[in-house]
């Protein structure tokens, strides 16, 4: 009982609250509800539009803070309002679980624990076993694919990114969303870390009853919602995340200490730095205009290279290099494909210039760019051994 006592006064000096959405979950809402009782009753309900007994099941519970919609708007549409409500009633965190009785109150302490231990704002995110006798193929198969795209967006590796058993620092993650579904759950905390906040794992219980569990998860339209979500956050985080924090690094220590820090005194091996510093070059002098930034980070997310690396030197296309780039591909070019037109004239580059001679830039340029990519990444290799064993 001492247990339950300190957990119970822990939640209260911390602000914490219990968000349960729920949507025709009849059959586990009530045992739910009562596991969380045996820690709080600082308890907010959102009824998604149930068409079944959940309204008369509510009604013995009419003491708890109650949200009801007549139709059903989401999980993710459920969570956004619960998070207000809880905000309204000054609770500064919230853990949320599932009403389908997959989670277990039993483990509120152990996130109630994780966050005063650590002493600052982390979203935590309930891990599962997903190995465990009765876990569905097709939820262990989601968040595998779930994790993979995390990673991507944030660089941050977790076992587990589709739990709903949560706690959320409701003052640290962004106010505004734009899913309203399931998805909603990956919106949260992929913007939530491109805030800095931490998103960590913590260790839960998990059960998969097939005769109680009722999941309202649509695998086509719901899959096809959260690929539409990835794609756009990978966009954002290749064209501007990534960038972003690239230079936030770079703004806050000297160059000489960036490059130390950051670059050389990476954990990656000098394998992988080279391979980083080749590709990045090969991007820069390809014939890719306009799009280096996006594939060097791009490439270099998808070959686990080093994007700092990989984006630093894709911009050796910077404005002065261009033109030095541009006259050394017509040059390689000419070597392999002897144009009819006027011989390029280095002082008179214009756009008409190279789209007379287009065929022998785009060869000379790849060519161009796999000689110098070479070149740059074994020279660096040859460097980076020598300031290792320095």
């Amino acid at each position: 009982m001492n247990v339950l006592l300190n957990t119970t006064d822990k939640m209260q000096q911390h602000a914490i609250c219990v968000i349960i959405p729920t949507y025709n979950n009849p059959k586990t809402l009530s045992r739910v509800i009562e596991g969380v009782l045996c820690f709080t009753d600082d308890i907010i309900i959102i009824n998604d539009g149930s068409t079944d007994q959940t309204a008369s099941i509510l009604e013995g519970y009419s003491d708890l803070h109650q949200i009801h919609f007549s139709t059903n708007c989401g999980k993710g549409y459920a969570l956004r309002q619960g998070f207000k409500r809880a905000l309204d009633l000054g609770y500064n965190y919230a853990i949320t679980i599932d009403s389908d009785g997959q989670h277990f109150p039993e483990d509120i302490p152990i996130f109630v624990d994780k966050h005063i231990a650590a002493e600052q704002d982390i979203l935590w995110i309930g891990s599962r076993n997903m190995n465990q006798e009765n876990v569905p193929k097709k939820s262990s198969f989601g968040n595998k694919f779930s994790n993979f795209w995390f990673w991507f967006e944030t660089g941050i590796q977790l076992n587990d990114t589709q739990s709903g058993y949560r706690m959320y620092p409701l003052k640290s993650i962004p106010k505004k969303y734009v899913t309203r579904k399931f998805e909603f759950e990956i919106e949260v905390i992929v913007r939530t870390a491109w805030r800095h906040v931490p998103v960590q794992n913590v260790p839960i219980n998990i059960l998969y009853d097939p005769n109680e569990r009722v999941s309202h998860f649509r695998p086509f339209k719901d899959f096809a919602r959260i690929s539409v979500l990835n794609t756009v956050l990978v966009v954002i985080a290749l064209l501007y995340i990534f960038p972003r924090n690239l230079v936030l690094r770079f703004k806050k220590k000297s160059f000489k200490k960036f490059l130390r820090e950051d670059i050389l005194g990476s954990d990656d091996s000098n394998e992988k730095k080279a391979l980083s510093i080749a590709l990045g070059t090969f991007i820069g002098i390809a014939p890719l205009w306009g799009l280096q930034s996006f594939l060097s980070i791009f490439l270099a997310a998808v070959l686990r290279l080093n994007k700092a690396l990989s984006f630093a030197f894709s911009n050796v296309s910077i404005p002065p290099m261009i033109p030095l780039i541009i006259y050394g591909s017509l040059q390689v070019g000419g070597l392999f494909f002897y144009s009819t037109q006027v011989p390029f004239n280095f002082d008179q580059i214009s756009v008409d210039m190279i789209s007379n001679h287009l065929f022998q830039y785009l060869i000379g340029s790849v060519i161009l760019a796999t000689v110098v990519a070479t070149s740059f990444g074994f020279g660096s290799y040859v460097l980076l051994r020598f300031f290792k064993n320095k």
